[in-house]
């Protein structure tokens, strides 16, 4: 009887905690020593993680409070931990005393000058869009096949990217802070997003949906709120770079540097006629080439909502920014600068382009989308640094895997659909 009693009591505590957890727990960041845990709670008041190494009795407490003006959101930030260790973890809200559900996150293993680098997985996707009726426009529903998260956990990922559009902001949302912030929290709560959140690490940049209206750029005047709605709901290292406000950002996985841009807060129309047109800006340009200029990675993976490399000037490519467009390539021949691979969604199909700019330097650009969002075919359109056999027009993510010893590693890149059925496969060596 006591038994039973102890039972039906966890069960009872769980699910008032699962009532009171509007979604996550969310991994974000992940270093050798810190690893950022984020979660969503129904009422503002204080939470506690507690967590501790594998095989140890020794934990560790932090408490933080939701704010309102948060949307009730958490980031608890677990430091000074050991590098390559797996932990354990559990969020505690203060009227319960018990809860059943233990997670767990593993730090980066600290091999530099020891070991070859970890073969390691992360996916990429980006448009994904959630259904709601009362809001969505009329016809059609527009978001499909949710279960490609469950596929995505599937394939064991130890990080994710996402690559814009990871919301669709309705046109009644836009222009309210509050309204912005109920997009983000509503969609963010999607039962089946809830696994795939606390399984892996999540990065991000934005697209013009999760910025803003269609096609929207550095004028929306509700940009601040659609900021402050990011960083709510991300777990980026840090935001804006350079004294530019905004999402940019950069974090190093294993042996792997990434570059996160933002393509929106400082982006001129896509259809203005004078004067010199922008979509990422001459600073953040520049702190980019710094980047990666600095970098040994043997990849570098450049994050931009938008398709950098197609050559067709149509919708948002950065095509249609010419100018701009030239400069940035120029620069990382300039600088001499190898294995940079930009990773771009936006465009509700999926494909990989190659430019060869001479000096052994590639350049590619694997745009990866739709999630959940509708798809198009346009392989029609007309890219010649297309690579044959990539364009896939249905709901699709990416698996990118690193392997190989220190100086031969290489990329590969699988392209799943949303029943888990490889598309396609390519390899990259390191130039």
């Amino acid at each position: 009887m006591n038994k039973l009693f102890v039972t039906l009591f966890t069960l009872l505590a769980s699910t008032m905690l699962s009532a009171q957890i509007k979604s996550g727990p969310m991994l974000g960041y992940n270093t050798m020593r810190e690893v950022l845990v984020w979660v969503e709670l129904e009422e503002s008041e204080f939470a506690e993680i507690i967590y501790w190494k594998e095989g140890s009795e020794d934990s560790i407490r932090l408490n933080k409070e939701a704010l309102i003006e948060n949307h009730n959101t958490i980031k608890f930030i677990t430091q000074l931990l050991e590098p390559g260790t797996t932990y354990h973890y559990q969020i505690r809200l203060p009227n319960l005393k018990y809860s059943t559900k233990i997670y767990r996150f593993k730090t980066q293993t600290n091999w530099q000058f020891r070991t070859d680098p970890p073969t390691f997985k992360m996916a990429l996707g980006s448009c994904a869009y959630f259904n709601e009726s009362q809001y969505d426009r009329p016809g059609e529903p527009y978001g499909r096949n949710y279960g490609i998260f469950n596929q995505i956990v599937a394939q064991q990922p130890e990080l994710m990217l996402w690559l814009g559009d990871n919301f669709y902001l309705r046109d009644a949302d836009l222009y309210s802070k509050a309204a912005t912030f109920y997009r983000y929290s509503t969609d963010r709560a999607t039962p089946e997003l809830q696994t795939l959140l606390s399984v892996t690490h999540h990065y991000a940049i934005w697209d013009d949906h999760d910025f803003g209206p269609n096609d929207a750029d550095g004028s929306y005047v509700g940009k601040e709120n659609s900021l402050a709605a990011f960083k709510a709901y991300w777990g980026n290292p840090f935001y804006g770079v350079s004294n530019l406000p905004g999402i940019t950002s950069a974090f190093e996985y294993n042996d792997v540097d990434f570059f996160l841009l933002d393509n929106r807060f400082e982006r001129n129309a896509n259809n203005r006629k004078t004067g010199t047109k922008q979509m990422l800006g001459k600073a953040q340009i520049e702190w980019l080439i710094d980047g990666l200029k600095s970098s040994d990675a043997p990849f570098k993976i450049v994050a931009v909502g938008g398709q950098v490399l197609n050559t067709a000037a149509v919708y948002e490519n950065y095509s249609n920014f010419p100018e701009e467009r030239a400069y940035l390539l120029q620069r990382i021949e300039e600088e001499g600068i190898k294995g940079v691979v930009f990773v771009t969604g936006d465009r509700h199909k999926t494909e990989l382009s190659h430019l060869n700019i001479g000096n052994e330097i590639n350049i590619y650009d694997l745009t990866v989308s739709p999630l959940t969002a509708k798809y198009y075919n346009t392989i029609e359109e007309a890219n010649t640094l297309r690579v044959e056999g990539t364009h896939t027009a249905t709901n699709n993510f990416a698996i990118l895997e690193f392997s190989g010893s220190l100086k031969e590693r290489v990329m590969k890149i699988m392209i799943y659909n949303s029943e888990g059925k490889q598309e396609w496969e390519k390899t990259i060596q390191r130039d």
